[in-house]
């Protein structure tokens, strides 16, 4: 078991926000997230998968919805409703172990990025309990069938769903996981966007052959390179691409970004024109909430599963919706988790399961 420090989760929901492709939440409400909790006086401790006992049980919590810009709070219509004093996540991760009448013995992470990833760490602070050096998809993802959880065939229930107004459901049951990203989003389209909730609850057991060891510790490199690149004064997408086998897509600036907040997701593109020796050249990324498909010249450059990333000039993480015409940026690829490059990886989670006419291409 290690203890982490408050740099080296400050580094790690870093590091998530750069692997969450645009995606993941909100980086500030992440940090803020943590902050409080370090202000607290709580501890953070991280396992390895070795050490999660076997007969354990663990789930999986999330803040589930289309992100919103920084500053932007919800629909007025919502404002006669009561608001909870800390994340829904935390709520729906207890209504979870009340309704399984057993107490969780580690918390998971469901995805990396700045604000989910932030949750898992937030919920096992709040209820002492330690997070896993794990994840089961490697990135941000869209929709709740985008894990390692449905390549290896694992039910995605039961699962705990708790809104910003304090309201809880639980699905007991559910045919698969389509049909639990249906319910979920509905639930989320009428709660304002925002929502937690916690799955695929398992005995440590399972959850060991199901999941992408050392993920979390990965991020955290990922965070303390871009510290440290920062603090240098270096090229950060450079220096991130260097060390962690990506490669530098494009530089520019932000043009248009018609985009839509649409049944529970953003949808839309960035047009980036390109500076430097990308001059006279454009790139064309499109999203569903996090950076799906790249173009450059209108010619297909990148796809999921690999990774989307971008940072500003000052090596800031950029996330959707949170551009800025004109703004400077560095667009570059980093590698998709091995498990989805295989066949059912690849048919939950590659570009035709986006209805892209185009098959998965490595960047490199």
């Amino acid at each position: 078991m290690k203890t982490l420090t408050k740099q080296e989760v400050f580094d790690m929901i870093y590091g998530c926000t750069i692997l969450g492709t645009g995606g993941g939440g909100s980086l500030l409400r992440g940090l803020e997230m943590l902050e409080k909790d370090f202000a607290e006086g709580k501890e953070l401790n991280m396992i390895s998968l070795d050490e999660l006992p076997d007969d354990g049980m663990i789930a999986t919590p999330y803040g589930c919805g289309a992100p919103i810009k920084e500053g932007e709070g919800l629909d007025p219509k919502f404002d006669r409703l009561p608001r909870l004093d800390d994340s829904p996540a935390v709520l729906a991760f207890r209504t979870l172990e009340e309704y399984l009448g057993e107490k969780c013995c580690a918390v998971s992470s469901t995805e990396l990025g700045g604000e989910n990833t932030a949750e898992a760490l937030h919920i096992a602070c709040q209820l002492g309990l330690p997070i896993v050096d794990s994840d089961p998809t490697g990135r941000s993802v869209p929709d709740l069938q985008h894990t390692t959880y449905y390549v290896h065939d694992l039910p995605i229930y039961p699962l705990a769903l708790a809104t910003n107004f304090g309201e809880t459901m639980i699905i007991k049951n559910v045919i698969d996981d389509f049909r639990a990203e249906d319910i979920v989003r509905a639930v989320v389209v009428a709660s304002g966007n925002e929502l937690g909730g916690v799955d695929h609850p398992m005995r440590g057991e399972v959850y060991k052959k199901s999941v992408i060891p050392d993920a979390l510790t990965y991020a955290m490199n990922i965070g303390k390179t871009l510290r440290e690149t920062k603090s240098a004064g270096g090229d950060v997408a450079a220096a991130l691409a260097d060390s962690f086998d990506g490669k530098i897509l494009f530089k520019g600036t932000i043009g248009e970004t018609p985009w839509e907040s649409r049944d529970g997701f953003n949808f839309g593109n960035i047009h980036i024109n390109g500076i430097g020796s990308f001059q006279g050249e454009t790139y064309r990324i499109w999203i569903k909430n996090e950076n799906i498909v790249s173009y450059r010249n209108e010619v297909v450059d990148v796809s999921v599963p690999d990774l989307i990333c971008m940072v500003d000039k000052n090596g800031e993480p950029v996330t959707n919706p949170n551009w800025v015409k004109d703004m400077e940026v560095t667009v570059f690829a980093l590698p998709a988790p091995e498990i989805w490059k295989t066949p059912k990886g690849l048919e939950v989670f590659g570009p035709r399961s986006f209805n892209f006419d185009f098959d998965y291409k490595p960047f490199k």
